[in-house]
């Protein structure tokens, strides 16, 4: 429809002027979108039956699966909200659970068996955050209700520390996570918080193959905390020399099947780790750089992203011992949409990879990867 009398036309987000059209525009005609499987971008509402979080508050950075399937996440930006999704059975909606007060970046979220807790910063440093869990419904087809119940604030871990990174234990009970100093875990039902010692604060923190958690220390290693023990080892493993170490954030994914870890260095280059075995690889290299959230299907793939701008979706296939780039993320369900910047990244029930886009009305991304033949 054309445009009457003085009136301009508004500018949309693809304007050719803009680096971001451009590079789409160079994404179009290189004919590099998705290439195997299907993606659906959900908004972070009940289609139909209400709105979706603010844009300017709604970027995900932060995921989490409960026992039952159900996923939990936090957005960063203006505000923080804390969310929980279902897609399975006649659900299929992203439910707003609130916005955490003086919060602005949610930077993990991690299930127990009745509560979750989610690490949320703010100009006053970082906080814990927890809520119990929203029953799975039977369905939404006729009543449905969720409540609003208040969070509980759990505390500061260090004063005026920074959240970085968490996880939960495979026992669901535990919560080990660092701050921009120090190492903290947390007793999910009690909320009874410890800190352990001084760890460099950097990366994310991963679940090793012998109930260890491990995170980036200084020279070039791993530091390694052993809950059942309680005892923190610095620079316990060394990294492998023919990675790079010194630059960016260390993103990993955990193979829930055998334990493997995943790791990506700062070069793209895959590595994969388990205790008693030390590290393997490289593994492949990924087609972008730098490389984004991980996720580790139920047959042992890993699917991740990588690139800065518009990042592309990457498989790393152990079998045939390849890496394979799957183009921009695309949804085409219902209405079209571009996932350019992703946050966080977790398997849903039946396998398929959630990923939490980390951008303006950020959408959860179903990922359905293509069944191979065998």
């Amino acid at each position: 429809m054309g445009v009457r009398g003085s009136m301009k036309p508004e500018k949309k987000p693809y304007d050719k002027k803009t680096p971001e059209a451009r590079a789409l525009a160079e994404e179009i005609r290189h004919g590099t979108f998705m290439r195997e499987g299907t993606m659906v971008a959900f908004p972070t509402c009940f289609p139909g039956a209400s709105v979706p979080i603010a844009a300017d508050e709604s970027h995900i950075t932060a995921l989490a699966t409960d026992a039952a399937g159900s996923i939990y996440g936090g957005t960063s930006g203006r505000l923080t909200h804390l969310f929980v999704a279902m897609f399975h059975g006649v659900t299929g909606l992203v439910f707003d659970l609130g916005t955490v007060a003086g919060a602005n970046h949610c930077t993990a979220v991690c299930c127990g068996f009745k509560k979750f807790v989610a690490c949320v910063n703010g100009p006053g440093g970082g906080r814990l955050i927890s809520r119990e869990l929203e029953p799975l419904p039977s369905d939404l087809i006729q009543e449905w209700g969720f409540s609003r119940r208040p969070f509980e604030d759990l505390g500061e871990v260090a004063p005026g520390e920074l959240i970085v990174h968490a996880v939960a234990d495979q026992s669901r009970r535990v919560v080990t996570g660092i701050t921009t100093g120090h190492l903290f875990t947390l007793d999910i039902e009690s909320g009874s918080l410890k800190t352990v010692g001084e760890v460099p604060g950097r990366g994310r923190v991963a679940l090793g193959s012998a109930g260890t958690v491990l995170g980036l220390d200084d020279n070039s290693a791993l530091w390694r905390y052993t809950s059942a023990t309680g005892s923190l080892e610095r620079n316990a493993v060394a990294l492998p020399k023919e990675g790079s170490w010194g630059r960016g954030a260390m993103h990993c994914a955990r193979d829930e099947g055998t334990g493997t870890l995943y790791v990506a260095d700062s070069d793209g280059r895959l590595f994969s780790f388990k205790e008693g075995e030390g590290f393997r690889g490289p593994l492949g290299k990924t087609p972008l750089r730098p490389v984004g959230p991980m996720a580790v299907t139920l047959d042992g793939r890993l699917f991740g992203t990588c690139g800065a701008g518009i990042s592309h979706l990457f498989v790393y296939h152990p079998v045939r011992g390849e890496v394979r780039d799957l183009g921009v993320a695309v949804s085409v369900i219902e209405r079209r949409r571009y996932g350019y910047v992703f946050g966080d990244a977790v398997v849903g029930r039946d396998g398929e990879i959630i990923f939490g886009e980390d951008d303006d009305l950020g959408h959860l991304w179903l990922y359905f990867p293509r069944v191979d033949a065998p």
